[in-house]
């Protein structure tokens, strides 16, 4: 490993192999720093935080700090656990969880957090997502896989967002996002497929025509949504990314679902 002079270790953190330490950074003592883990100056990694393995932390990010939560009790044991080969660039945070909300904030594999982004207590973000320029998620949150998450948006506490769906910049969200949907506005509203990153990741001519179509029938005008729901699995039962969609709508959740403009 390498560790600069001015870094500051405390007695306890656990430093894996490989992993470089750069100048003013400060690592507590309940942190694990999982192999060839980059703090390249000036992070401070805090609280009882995990590190995955290939994770670069640029200057003044702040993971694993308490929780900003008023009935937070700081003296219990809550963790942030984030995955591997992440890129948390300047100024990022991320709280650990509370008590209350299951005590683990969770980070996937292989996502990017931009400048100034922000995760909160219990939130659950997957793999392989982007979130843009002060990005902020409420506690209690939970992200799917391979969502982009625009730049200045605001996630409601407890909402859900997709797999494979789109936040605009600046919208604020405050209802769940279906997977592989496009929310923009204040408040934000359902403007149909994420269809520019479904191409980017290599779905088929065929699934997205599939998922237009169910799309469109889902929010049709006539009938309820449950109804529209039912005749969508008639017609895709086979279809596991529109059987998701719809299992997804009708999970229980704290937030209603982000519906298409009247």
């Amino acid at each position: 490993m390498t560790i600069h002079p001015s870094a500051i270790i405390h007695d306890g953190a656990q430093i894996g192999a490989d992993v470089k330490i750069g100048p003013w950074s400060v690592v507590g003592p309940d942190v694990i720093l999982r192999d060839g883990v980059e703090l390249i100056s000036h992070a401070v990694i805090t609280g009882h935080t995990e590190i995955g393995a290939g994770t670069v932390v640029h200057p003044f990010a702040v993971l694993g700090s308490h929780p900003q939560h008023l009935a937070h009790d700081k003296s219990a044991i809550t963790r942030l656990i984030v995955g591997e080969r992440n890129q948390i660039r300047e100024h990022v945070t991320m709280h650990t969880g509370t008590v209350k909300g299951g005590a683990v904030t969770r980070v996937g594999n292989d996502c990017l957090f931009m400048v100034g982004s922000h995760v909160a207590h219990d939130c659950v973000v997957g793999n392989n997502v982007v979130m843009a320029n002060n990005a902020s998620l409420g506690g209690h949150v939970q992200v799917g896989d391979f969502v982009f998450l625009g730049g200045l948006c605001g996630v409601h506490q407890f909402a859900r967002i997709g797999r494979y769906s789109f936040v605009g910049g600046a919208a604020m969200v405050t209802k769940d996002v279906i997977p592989y949907g496009s929310v923009w506005g204040n408040h934000a509203r359902l403007e149909g497929l994420n269809l520019v990153g479904l191409k980017r990741r290599g779905f088929s001519r065929d699934l997205i025509l599939s998922l237009r179509t169910a799309y469109r029938m889902m929010f049709a005008d006539e009938g309820t949504l449950q109804e529209r729901l039912d005749d969508v699995l008639e017609n895709f039962s086979e279809v596991a990314q529109i059987v998701e969609i719809v299992n997804f709508i009708r999970e229980d959740s704290n937030r209603p679902i982000c519906l298409p403009a009247e």
